[in-house]
């Protein structure tokens, strides 16, 4: 083997260290996700190409023994020193044999273990909910991993064709994972490019991919391996490389993929599809074929379309358009991207934000829900709020420690309904206004909450507490130069912690059972005092007639007195005469007289008492005649 050879496979092996190295910098510097991941490509494309330089310099000195020998055998004849075993005369030989029959797949089989292992954990790390996109110097991370796919790209390419035309199988899979690290950094780049035309999870979506192609390298590697093990040994021929991964290289030189459809064709049609003059035309204008199309998708986006209810800022290599800073809906010509670049924003839609609940948390929205309940399916948070209520003279007197301090815990999920304004001001005046604004809605709402009363907050004071913190939130946003308009604070959801909740509804039964109870006595105690003052006036207004009563009688029994002397005087034996009858009158007036008319006879009379006939029918008045 040439040292040339040797001196490419340790040019590889560099290159795919310090692109690892740098890789790994600008990765953890920005906080890009794939190029996180893609490090760990370089990392085992490093270990690859560390391998394969060795397994050179092994062959390159089992060459170099075979020349020695040969000569001394030239030249010495057959010698008795060169009739031993061919284990003792070439030592380079069986080093390279011995490393062929255990190192190699020793190697395969942990650089399948890293792959899997590779792939799992960054899964794993991934799908959890403390990894957040979040990237930091976005252009230097873009421009850096690109100048790395450029390098990769050149040192891969020239590696591969150096390899294919001098058949050197060994430079070929450093050369592989040159050309796929060159993808995959340009792959990272175009993901972060992804996120600064407003695709957040660009650099995620990218992690994801890049770990799901480390599990099906992983899975290529294994079977390579499981089918390397049942493969029959042919003495003399040379087989492929243990390490080097068919899906790399496929994945690293796509332009086999045409040579493989083009076979794929010819078998499937029954003659040489890809000698027609349409294929062979196809084939070399595929290089000046997906330039223009770029070319033609960079010139469509100089047509922009807003839709009815957003507005777009314009802005021209990353400065804002004097004359024409917020495009209206319809159409607009700008710019092809990207030296003209827009950003919507929907002004007329009623957006929310939700303070007091997990994000990614689902709200029971469907059923009506007690306190005693959880709300969301996820965490909510507790917020203070005072109590007003009076402290009694035995708590006053019990330690500080032991008493029971004024405030209170709620808990619930409170929206906040904004609308944008003013689309210049919220997206220049501050870096990030939604999580501003939200940070805004949650302050206010903690202060608002700790100096309401829990009473007032939970019964009638929602509507007023509710404008009370669209006002206060409003105000702030406003010092901010947000450019949004606070629209509604909804208080409906709050409500105690879910644990507290049925002593919670214990203590509001109380005090409605107490409500109740005193109401009841301030009813009875109404009715008490109108009965008893209408029974008073009673009694008062009957002794008043009463005593009316007998002063007017006494006054006309004096005048009838003062009017019966003369009438005596004139008349003594008549006056007596009539009183006697008079009175005889009124006492017998209800007594049953009977009329004796006959005269001088001498009757006996037999008086019966008792009732044998009804006083009505004895008392009956004879109508007088007419």
């Amino acid at each position: 083997m040439e040292r040339s050879i040797q001196q490419n496979g340790l040019v590889n092996l560099v290159i795919s260290l310090a692109a690892g190295a740098a890789a790994f910098i600008v990765a953890r510097y920005t906080n890009s996700l794939a190029g996180q991941v893609s490090v760990l490509f370089l990392g085992l494309g490093t270990l690859v190409a560390a391998v394969s330089w060795f397994q050179m310099r092994l062959e390159h000195s089992e060459q170099l023994e075979k020349l020695e020998f040969d000569e001394l055998a030239r030249t010495h004849g057959d010698s008795a020193l060169f009739e031993v075993r061919d284990a003792e005369v070439f030592p380079a030989q069986r080093s390279r044999e011995q490393f062929e029959r255990f190192f190699v797949p020793i190697f395969t089989l942990v650089l399948c273990l890293a792959e899997a292992g590779g792939a799992y954990f960054f899964w794993r790390w991934l799908s959890s909910s403390s990894t957040t996109p979040n990237l930091k110097q976005p252009m230097a991370g873009m421009f850096i991993f690109f100048l790395l796919a450029l390098v990769l790209f050149l040192l891969g390419r020239f590696s591969a064709t150096y390899a294919r035309l001098e058949k050197q199988r060994l430079l070929r899979p450093s050369a592989s994972y040159l050309l796929l690290n060159a993808v995959l950094c340009a792959i990272v780049g175009a993901g972060i490019i992804g996120v600064q035309a407003r695709i957040p999870r660009a650099d995620l979506y990218v992690a994801h991919i890049l770990c799901g192609l480390l599990a099906l390298v992983g899975v290529e590697t294994l079977v390579a391996l499981v089918l390397e093990i049942y493969r029959p040994r042919v003495k003399g021929k040379v087989g492929r490389p243990l390490y080097d991964g068919r899906l790399v290289g496929l994945l690293g030189q796509p332009e086999g993929l045409i040579t493989t459809a083009a076979q794929a064709i010819d078998y499937q049609f029954g003659f040489k599809v890809s000698e027609t003059w349409f294929y062979r035309f196809f084939e070399r204008a595929v290089l000046w074929l997906l330039p223009l199309q770029l070319l033609l998708l960079i010139l469509s986006t100089g047509l922009v379309i807003i839709e009815p209810g957003e507005q777009a800022l314009l802005e021209h290599f990353g400065k804002p358009v004097e004359g024409r800073p917020v495009l209206e809906p319809g159409p607009h010509f700008k710019w092809p991207w990207p030296v003209d670049k827009i950003y919507r924003f929907r002004t007329e839609q009623i957006q929310t934000f939700e303070v007091g609940s997990a994000p990614g948390s689902e709200k029971e929205e469907d059923r009506a829900v007690l306190w005693t309940v959880a709300h969301t399916r996820g965490e909510e948070d507790n917020f203070l709020v005072a109590n007003r209520e009076a402290v009694t003279a035995g708590e006053t007197n019990q330690p500080a420690s032991k008493r029971t301090p004024p405030v209170s815990l709620v808990t619930g999920s409170i929206p906040v309904l904004y609308q944008i304004t003013n689309v210049v001001d919220w997206a220049y005046e501050n870096e990030d206004a939604p999580s501003l604004l939200q940070d805004i809605g949650t302050r206010e709402i903690v202060r608002y909450l700790a100096g309401a009363d829990l009473t007032e907050l939970m019964s009638s004071g929602r509507l007023e507490a509710g404008q009370a913190l669209a006002q206060r939130i409003q105000t702030a946003s406003d010092a901010h130069r947000l450019g949004a308009r606070i629209i509604e604070v909804g208080l409906q959801d709050v409500h105690p912690p879910v644990k507290v909740a049925p002593d919670y509804e214990k203590v509001v039964a109380a005090t409605q059972l107490k409500e109740a109870r005193i109401l009841a006595a301030r009813a009875d105690e109404i009715k008490t005092n109108a009965l008893a003052g209408a029974q008073a006036t009673t009694v008062v207004d009957l002794a008043e007639s009463e005593a009316l009563a007998r002063q007017v009688g006494a006054m006309a029994h004096a005048g009838l007195f003062t009017n019966q002397i003369p009438a005596f005087e004139a008349a003594p034996s008549v006056y007596l005469q009539r009183a006697y009858l008079s009175t005889f009158a009124r006492s017998t007036a209800n007594a049953r007289k009977y009329l004796m008319l006959a005269t001088n006879t001498h009757d006996v009379i037999v008086f019966d008492l008792q009732e044998s006939i009804a006083r009505d029918l004895l008392n009956l008045k004879v109508p007088s005649p007419k």
